[in-house]
């Protein structure tokens, strides 16, 4: 049996693959097991030149990967392209790690013994992708697991499955042993059961999941009855403050780009414009400008910077959104509601606390503009959600943007940059929903170039990351 993947702009059919029933995944965990045995004995060069082989792969791939991105989901070439990129640097980065998994010596109380600890592969990971960086989260999902040496399971999202399918191919292509590197792919009435018997199987000893927050839920919950660990990365709701001595021109920039992104389509997309009411007016003015200018149009084409939405849900909840937004009183100040998967880069001030879009994720190209009193007000009011996998805060001190990123409660902030930014060799993870028990990671990225000297002579940036 296949199901059918429709393309969102054309209607027409995008892909086809296997629907996988339940029984059908297990057989794939069986033969994961088997792959197991054989890549788990072998050494750390043998796993890195053959990780090195996969970015080769992937990178040869890059038309496919593309034409495969623009049909199932209505990316833009250039979303596409940026996906492949950066997966290929995670694969590199999963590489260099395999001779860096390590143990140590522990002191032992009797004389003449001594105690190794030693990290050793677990068994089947079960990576669960979604659909909306597909390339980047389908790879993030298996790289370091089989540079530890464990076999893995990519379980494609129903909206791409021909995207996730060419990663596999990729990895096959470069040679890791048989059943070491896995796909299961499954109608979309099916997901939940094919999860959950994928999820019970014997040969599964993890699980890392991409995507929201309820269904994130559920599987935590299913895992939790075999005692099997998760890794969970779920919805955001990222927060940019503006305070009164930024760089407009370049907040103006950071936050077009962290909002309208692949079509605000992205768990670090900036969903919420904190400014300080100094300068409030003047950075609405510029940014719905900036808006403005972005068209939507068919990715197809390839020339407009935004796309298609990923299907007609997203538009009817972005519309929802706005609607309830207006009624509450707030102001539309670019682009409105759509009546297709081409949405406008929308722009809606005078957000506050009673609307739902100052709560809901949107996953879609809105952002609200909540105005903050000063300083103290705006970390408030970014603190004030469930969410906390990113932010970014706009200042000329470096000093005060590193004092206010410390006080918003997020597992990522970026000083003088957009929310949207990652890099494979930097931790990426959140902390919402906390209890403020105990400390988490945390990364923090400064861009130097808007606090000192001229913002037309860019100085490097520097990453670090705090426990």
């Amino acid at each position: 049996m296949e199901f059918e993947r429709i393309n969102p702009m054309s209607n027409q059919l995008a892909s086809t693959a296997q629907a996988m029933t339940p029984e059908e995944a297990g057989a794939v965990a069986d033969r994961a097991a088997l792959g197991f045995q054989a890549w788990s004995a072998m050494g750390p060069t043998v796993r890195r030149a053959t990780l090195t082989q996969a970015a080769l792969a992937l990178e040869s791939r890059k038309d496919q990967f593309v034409a495969a991105m623009t049909s199932e989901i209505g990316a833009t070439s250039g979303w596409g392209v940026f996906n492949l990129m950066f997966a290929v640097g995670i694969v590199r980065e999963a590489a260099a790690l395999t001779t860096q998994i390590t143990g140590e010596v522990i002191p032992s109380d009797r004389p003449g013994c001594m105690s190794l600890a030693l990290r050793e592969p677990v068994g089947v990971i079960l990576g669960i992708a979604p659909w909306n960086a597909p390339i980047i989260l389908g790879v993030r999902a298996i790289a370091v697991p089989l540079a530890c040496g464990n076999s893995v399971i990519l379980k494609a999202s129903e909206n791409c499955p021909r995207t996730h399918s060419l990663i596999i191919e990729a990895f096959t292509e470069a040679g890791f042993p048989e059943g070491t590197v896995n796909i299961v792919t499954n109608a979309p009435k099916d997901a939940r059961d094919v999860v959950g018997a994928l999820i019970d199987h014997g040969a599964v000893r993890r699980i890392n999941f991409t995507g929201s927050t309820a269904v994130g839920k559920v599987i935590a919950k299913r895992a939790a009855e075999h005692l099997k660990p998760c890794l969970l990365e779920l919805g955001g709701k990222a927060p940019l403050i503006v305070l009164e001595d930024a760089d407009l021109d370049e907040a103006v920039k950071a936050a077009a780009f962290g909002a309208f992104m692949n079509q605000g389509q992205i768990c670090m997309s900036t969903e919420r414009l904190i400014v300080v009411e100094a300068v409030a007016s003047e950075f609405v003015k510029r940014f719905a400008a900036k808006a403005k200018a972005l068209a939507s149009g068919d990715p197809r084409d390839g020339k407009t910077p935004l796309g298609a939405v990923v299907d007609a849900q997203t538009m009817r909840h972005v519309n929802n959104l706005i609607d309830d937004a207006v009624v509450k009183g707030a102001t539309i100040v670019a682009g409105g509601k759509a009546e297709s998967v081409l949405m406008p880069a929308t722009v809606v001030d005078g957000v506050t606390a009673d609307m739902n879009i100052y709560r809901d994720e949107s996953f879609g190209p809105v952002v609200g503009i909540i105005r903050a009193l000063d300083e103290a007000d705006a970390i408030r009011l970014a603190n004030d959600s469930d969410y906390g996998l990113s932010a970014a805060v706009f200042t000329g001190d470096t000093a005060r943007g590193l004092r206010v990123a410390r006080q918003i409660r997020s597992g990522i902030c970026h000083i003088n940059g957009p929310t949207v930014h990652d890099e494979p060799q930097v931790p990426f993870g959140g902390v919402g929903a906390w209890d403020m028990v105990g400390s988490e990671a945390k990364q923090v990225s400064i861009n130097l170039r808007n606090c000192v000297g001229s913002p037309s002579k860019p100085r490097p940036g520097t990453f670090l990351s705090r426990s």
